[in-house]
């Protein structure tokens, strides 16, 4: 009888093996007529748990209606791989779909704010459905054994006990989860956005639900938890459009020509490739006992340009100065002062 039983799930393991290839190559030779990228990358991923549920499932059914106490063990760890791998399958499918979600969103474009927007959204939600997946498995598995359906109002105490104390002991890192989903469904934090955070300028560039990484100006990377954009005051400069104004200021003394450093501004501001064409202008904007404080604000299409542009302008500007007015920069007047 039992050799029986072998003999059958050996010839089901090796049909199943061989439906699983036959399959992998239909995929690829269709994968080479259309859809050859999503095709390729769903062969890739989830062939082997593809391969894993066959030979389990196949196996499974030879032994679902053998009554013997040794093949009923084999029967329910059969269950269990049954569960485990068809899991295993599912999220790999489900990755491959949001990978392809992700590929189509596109940030590399001059209005990037949905895209980036989509792509948060989508990157906890691969995160949330492998873990809820996982749990269900496991929620699964242990709903096999006959013992923890039937242990009765005890086992639901002590399983409320542990609960209690599971609770408090994650306390933290589900508070940390409901700030990412947070997060994500209010829109105000997305993938790639330009903020300030501890005094540290920086784009977001990566987003879970427990924690966020911040890629800061300097190629540093700084780790916050999700409750800390939830519970704490954050700059967003890129909230409602990758549009950025940058600002630079000049101290000059009260003598400086502002007609003569406002047309050479707008020569400077409209030649640079990093303006976007939008807005610009110069202003007084303050003044102090020894100078006045001009402003020179001028668009870019995002934060990186913006910092550029700045830099173009403040540069330029001060070789302007220095090269036909340099009485007027405050290094000249600070040694007349002391000269004086």
């Amino acid at each position: 009888m039992l050799w029986q039983i072998v003999l059958t799930a050996a010839v089901a393991t090796v049909a199943a093996l061989l439906v699983g290839w036959l399959t992998g190559a239909l995929v690829k030779f269709v994968a080479k007529r259309r859809y050859r990228r999503t095709l390729t990358r769903l062969h890739k991923n989830c062939h082997r748990p593809f391969m894993a549920v066959l030979v389990v499932a196949t196996n499974y059914v030879v032994v679902y209606d053998v009554e013997n106490r040794v093949v009923a063990g084999v029967r329910h760890a059969l269950l269990l791989a049954l569960i485990a791998v068809s899991a295993w399958l599912v999220i790999r499918v489900l990755f491959v779909i949001e990978d392809t979600v992700l590929q189509r969103l596109n940030v590399d474009v001059p209005d990037n704010r949905r895209v980036r927007r989509l792509r948060t959204q989508v990157a906890l939600i691969r995160r949330l459905t492998g873990a809820t997946i996982t749990v269900i498995a496991i929620a699964s598995m242990f709903m096999t054994f006959t013992q923890l359906r039937t242990l009765g109002a005890s086992l639901l105490a002590s399983a409320g006990i542990v609960g209690v104390i599971a609770g408090l002991a994650a306390q933290t890192t589900l508070t940390n989860v409901f700030a990412g989903m947070q997060l994500a469904l209010t829109d105000s934090l997305r993938f790639d956005d330009v903020v300030v955070v501890e005094e540290e300028w920086g784009r977001i560039e990566e987003m879970t639900l427990t924690y966020v990484v911040v890629h800061l100006w300097d190629e540093r990377r700084l780790v916050l938890p999700t409750t800390y954009f939830t519970k704490n005051p954050f700059q967003n400069w890129t909230r409602h459009e990758t549009r950025v104004l940058g600002a630079v200021l000049l101290h000059l003394d009260y003598r400086a020509p502002i007609e003569e450093l406002r047309t050479e501004a707008r020569r400077v501001v409209e030649e640079s490739d990093l303006w976007d064409r939008r807005e610009w202008i110069l202003q007084v904007v303050d003044s102090t006992p020894w100078t006045m404080v001009v402003r020179v604000l001028a668009s870019a299409a995002d934060a990186p340009s913006a910092w550029d542009l700045r830099c173009e302008i403040r540069e330029k500007l001060i070789v302007f100065m220095k090269d036909n007015y340099p009485q007027f920069l405050p290094t000249a007047n600070a040694a007349t002062r002391d000269t004086g």
